[in-house]
């Protein structure tokens, strides 16, 4: 958690990248978010059957994307997402999964980065982005 911390200026309880378990920078990342019945979207999103919002699955894929985007020296970098293409939701997650995350960067240029990702429950497929596109621009240390 230290590292991703280290990175993202996101903070409970809009953090949604527990930890990144395999990062090439420039290239693509792996990480994941464990799903607890505590996280706030609950409370609304049912309360008597809790799902996760896509958007949400995919604002994690995009705060994934940071670890990918640059080799994080100099500082955190804050990103944004400009821009969301081809988005396919395709499952339900539930409380006790665990959300796995995969970004893969298609070009970069100055400070965008475009990409596309997943976002996995046990190896099936619950959102697919394609050309998510991240604006980065660099940032202090949180």
């Amino acid at each position: 958690m230290t590292e991703v911390l280290s990175v993202l200026p996101h903070r409970s309880p809009f953090l949604f990248v527990d930890r990144v378990v395999e990062c090439v920078p420039g290239v693509m990342a792996r990480g994941y978010k464990q799903i607890t019945i505590n996280e706030w979207f609950f409370a609304g999103h049912f309360p008597d059957d809790p799902i996760m919002p896509g958007v949400l699955m995919t604002e994690a894929i995009a705060q994934l994307s940071a670890f990918a985007a640059s080799p994080h020296e100099g500082g955190a970098r804050r990103g944004m997402i400009a821009s969301v293409g081809r988005t396919k939701y395709a499952g339900i997650v539930k409380p006790g999964d665990r959300l796995d995350l995969y970004f893969e960067i298609v070009t970069q240029k100055g400070a965008f980065t475009k990409g596309n990702g997943t976002a996995s429950v046990e190896g099936k497929v619950m959102v697919t982005v394609e050309d998510l596109i991240i604006y980065t621009e660099k940032g202090e240390s949180p």
